[in-house]
């Protein structure tokens, strides 16, 4: 059992897997922001491609004139 602590206090004082928890975190953190403002996201994407696919509209009409 005294090992078993040990090897418990040598885990919780260990530091070097601290970098991958906080990019984790800050990975989770990410995908619920994604998440939440799901719909958001999808009308901007979708508004950006639609303004593109104008433009492209627009220099191919002054093309073939």
């Amino acid at each position: 059992m005294k090992k078993f602590k040990n090897v418990c206090k040598k885990f919780w004082k260990d530091e070097d897997g601290l970098q991958t928890l906080e990019i984790m975190l800050i990975i989770a953190v990410i995908v619920v922001i994604a998440l939440l403002f799901r719909d958001n996201i999808t009308d901007w994407v979708e508004r950006l491609l639609d303004f593109g696919d104008g433009e492209i509209k627009k220099f191919e009409g002054e093309g073939g004139e």
